[in-house]
């Protein structure tokens, strides 16, 4: 065929695109089943009644959450079928109020506000919100946080009220441990082992 006929363009480029389009079709399937709930990186829902932690891999060189034994939320086991709704709810609370308008989810979102990838990992619930909310828990903590923002101080940025109910805050709660057991590969990076130099 000849180079400048229009006819092998045309050919060439179908050609290309039906290849593509091929590639394009296995990595989608192929990342669907990585990134899916129960996939490779991604755990079932009900992994909120699991103990999850973060520590370093040596082998992969990153911190990764660690899935650990029984560790109930609000004191009470959710069923495959009810930890789904409660994402659902949690969801719907973040989005309705709009909370990556401040925050960060995944790397997606604002960055006026902390980022909340590993937010349920963070020791500051129990070193210093447990306290200051009187909970006893670090979910109660967050969830009594986020009912009323505007009665615990934040730093110079204070979260408004933004009328999360109880049954809305649990949810977000549930959200929030349930992410922070989804590998990200690192991110956010530092996350578990921000060193400061104290001279």
């Amino acid at each position: 065929m000849d180079a400048s006929d229009p006819a092998f363009w045309r050919a060439g480029a179908i050609s290309s695109t039906l290849v593509m389009l091929v590639v394009l079709a296995f990595l989608t399937v192929d990342s669907l089943a990585t990134i899916k709930p129960g996939g490779a990186n991604v755990p079932h829902y009900n992994v909120i009644n699991k103990e999850i932690s973060y520590e370093f891999d040596s082998v992969a060189s990153r911190y990764r959450p660690v899935i650990g034994g029984e560790q109930l939320l609000f004191g009470r086991r959710y069923s495959a079928e009810e930890a789904e709704n409660t994402m659902r709810l949690g969801k719907l609370v973040i989005q309705s109020r709009n909370c990556m308008n401040c925050h960060t989810f995944f790397g997606n979102g604002a960055y006026y506000a902390p980022d909340l990838t590993k937010a349920w990992l963070d020791p500051a619930w129990q070193q210093m919100w447990m306290p200051m909310t009187q909970a006893t828990s670090r979910e109660e903590a967050i969830a009594m946080f986020l009912m009323n923002p505007d009665k615990y101080p934040t730093w110079r940025r204070q979260m408004p009220n933004l009328g999360i109910t109880r049954p809305e805050a649990e949810a977000v709660v549930a959200y929030l441990k349930w992410m922070s057991a989804v590998e990200t590969n690192g991110f956010p990076i530092h996350f578990g082992h921000i060193q400061t130099n104290n001279k």
